[in-house]
């Protein structure tokens, strides 16, 4: 699909940059002045999820490889910090590379801080069990409201001992490792995070470690266990690792998908919108939130030999979102939520009851969203059943620091609502796209500067 007006943009580094002098990555609110369609190309910032698991991986395998397209946002770099506090060599090669050298020598040295990255705190302390020493784990005011005890009680269950706050939520969590026996353990929820965490465990455990889900989940850790020559089966959702020693290995980082679905919506909120997004991931679990726009009738293209997401705007119908697609679209939802406000019919999510224990409460906070840019919702247990066909409005949103709130209210601003959207807590942003008030303007003509 040829763009009509295809834009280029300035590299990653010097987006960062140019975000940094304006002030808009830091803002605590921003304002974005709408409506207009999404027009032209780009490419977003390294998979955020790869990006965990290749430094953590990279940590635990002996020798040396060299990390390209790692992401840049706030919640990776706590992970990089992490893995200094081990021991493990991390240096910048330049041209946005990392040379990390395992294994990991020895214990933290100090309290391992991870922000806002839930991913990386759960994934760290599957690492940490793995590990004969004392590890202390922490987190930002909204990570430590957060529930860890999905992943401290298959931890311990395997050996480690595992304390924290009362009631399972972390602030902070202590970890004594070492000594590992292999499990099969069959979480209540589909989550890639815990299957993540037992896996890399496992890695030191004595025997096989297998878990078992209700739903398939996004197969990250799989696939590069398998580059690093970890020995790991993967049967439906049945999957289970060996013991062993990794090896060093060189990763290339592609782009992330679930940054990409911001663009894919903003080029169907308006007439005209026209966006193409290059070298994204294309493995299993990644690109579900394709499948549920073209359910809605999006003119929308991924090709998976490429990596290219290409969409046109389109005339959207409702549709149904059941527990069994949510796995692979915890990190969408609020913006196929817009999608869904705009679209023909009554959309219904149902099953999604996981999004309550994310950033914020991602079906609270997605209600009222949707609620403050004029659309008629009705929030559910475990969902939100949405009335299409509305009529956007200008809003000012409460992201509640959940930065996929802020970038869903920030394209709805600036293709959907005409006049000014305020953003509170855009800084959260900068944990996973630094840049995204950037490529916001470049694609829309639309102004985006700090709130007072």
């Amino acid at each position: 699909m040829p763009l009509a007006c295809a834009q280029r943009h300035p590299p990653d580094g010097e987006l960062n940059v140019m975000d940094s002098i304006l002030g808009l990555d830091s803002a605590a609110s921003l304002r974005v002045t709408g409506a207009r369609p999404a027009r032209g190309s780009l490419r977003v910032p390294g998979d955020k999820s790869i990006s965990h698991r290749a430094l953590l991986l990279s940590a635990i395998a002996r020798g040396a490889g060299t990390i390209t397209g790692l992401s840049l946002g706030q919640d990776v770099t706590h992970t990089r910090r992490a893995i200094e506090r081990f021991g493990v060599s991390v240096a910048d090669l330049g041209d946005g590379r990392l040379r990390v050298e395992g294994p990991i020598r020895h214990e933290p040295d100090d309290v391992l801080d991870h922000g806002n990255a839930g991913t990386g705190i759960r994934l760290t302390a599957g690492v940490c069990a793995g590990i004969d020493g004392l590890s202390v784990l922490t987190g930002d005011q909204y990570l430590r409201r957060r529930p860890m005890d999905r992943v401290a009680e298959p931890l311990r269950a395997m050996g480690a001992t595992v304390d924290g706050r009362e009631g399972g939520r972390l602030a902070p969590m202590v970890i004594r490792g070492g000594n590992l026996t292999g499990i099969t353990y069959a979480p209540q929820q589909a989550s890639a995070q815990v299957k993540s965490a037992l896996l890399l465990a496992g890695l030191s455990a004595r025997g096989t470690t297998t878990v078992e889900e209700i739903h398939p989940t996004r197969r990250h850790t799989e696939e590069m266990l398998q580059q690093f020559g970890g020995r790991v089966r993967v049967d439906g959702a049945r999957v289970s690792v060996e013991p062993g020693e990794l090896t060093a290995t060189d990763i290339v980082v592609p782009g992330d998908p679930s940054q990409a679905a911001f663009w894919a919506v903003a080029a169907l909120l308006a007439d005209q919108g026209e966006v193409v997004v290059e070298g994204l991931y294309t493995g299993f679990g990644r690109s579900d939130f394709v499948q549920i726009l073209e359910r809605m009738g999006a003119d929308i293209s991924f090709d998976l030999t490429t990596g290219t997401l290409a969409v046109r705007s389109s005339r959207l119908r409702a549709v149904e979102i059941t527990a069994e697609d949510v796995p692979g679209i915890v990190d969408e939802v609020p913006v196929l939520a817009m999608a869904a406000a705009v679209a023909e019919g009554t959309t219904v999510i149902s099953g999604a009851a996981e999004l309550r224990a994310k950033e914020s409460d991602r079906i609270a906070s997605t209600a009222a969203m949707l609620r403050a840019f004029g659309a008629q919702v009705t929030e559910t247990e475990d969902g939100i059943v949405i009335e299409g066909g509305a009529r956007l409005r200008p809003a000012r949103v409460d992201s509640h620091g959940d930065h996929r709130i802020a970038m869903t209210a920030a394209v709805v601003g600036a293709c959907a609502a005409e006049g000014d959207t305020v953003i509170e807590g855009w800084d959260s942003v900068a944990t996973s796209y630094p840049g995204f008030a950037r490529h916001l303007m470049e694609l829309t003509g639309t102004t985006a500067e700090p709130a007072a």
